[in-house]
């Protein structure tokens, strides 16, 4: 800009950009602060109120859910496996797994809940939960939202229990392609659901307890 109107040479922009370069050269600028984007876009975030408020001692099936992400550490990689259960019957009835923690993450999750309207879904207060895409297809999909209270993973007992069996239970580090280890969550969900006896839901399995309250609340 001074060459063009000090001294009446025109010259473009990418040439004296080739030319920094050529001799190491750098201005020094003002550059966008980082953190005010960062600001900005988390201003637009939502929190909800805790609904669910531990009241984990739910009776009827498809009513209370709760979700989470967690990591699964493969082959010198990391996936990120996204999960919904339902509170009253232990059941997972909603996954997803990536190798990318991108709001499709959640969003091919809580995609899988069409069938389920005016039940609560409960989460933390994490980037995901509180964004505007999410909630957007949380309400569209005629769910009611809940959150933890920040920092108090216990408001979530249930899911985090899910997750420690899945990691006690499941030779996860030895997958060696994403592949293998998409078929081997799918594997143990299916069997988590459906052959997985637990003390606490009567000696059934989720799905058999489903059954169950479904038949004592028919």
């Amino acid at each position: 800009m001074n060459l063009e109107r000090k001294k009446k040479i025109i010259m473009n922009h990418k040439k004296i950009i080739r030319i920094m370069r050529k001799y190491d050269l750098v201005a020094k600028i003002r550059r966008r602060n980082p953190y005010k984007a960062i600001m900005k876009k988390t201003a637009e975030h939502r929190t909800f109120e805790n609904k669910l408020d531990r009241n984990f001692n739910q009776i009827i099936p498809h009513k209370f859910f709760c979700t989470d992400i967690t990591y699964l550490f493969f082959n010198n990689r990391i996936a990120y496996l996204s999960v919904i259960k339902d509170i009253a019957t232990g059941e997972i009835v909603a996954w997803h797994i990536s190798m990318h923690i991108t709001m499709e993450l959640v969003l091919g999750t809580i995609s899988q809940m069409k069938n389920y309207q005016n039940a609560l879904i409960h989460s933390d207060q994490g980037f995901h939960y509180t964004n505007p895409e999410y909630i957007s297809e949380v309400r569209e999909s005629k769910l009611i939202q809940s959150m933890s209270r920040k920092g108090n993973c216990i408001d979530n007992a249930p899911i985090e229990s899910f997750f420690g069996h899945l990691k006690d239970d499941v030779d996860y580090k030895n997958c060696k392609t994403f592949e293998e280890l998409r078929l081997l969550i799918e594997n143990y969900i299916q069997y988590y659901n459906c052959e997985r006896a637990q003390w606490d839901l009567n000696k059934m399995t989720p799905v058999e307890y489903r059954d169950h309250l479904l038949a004592l609340n028919a």
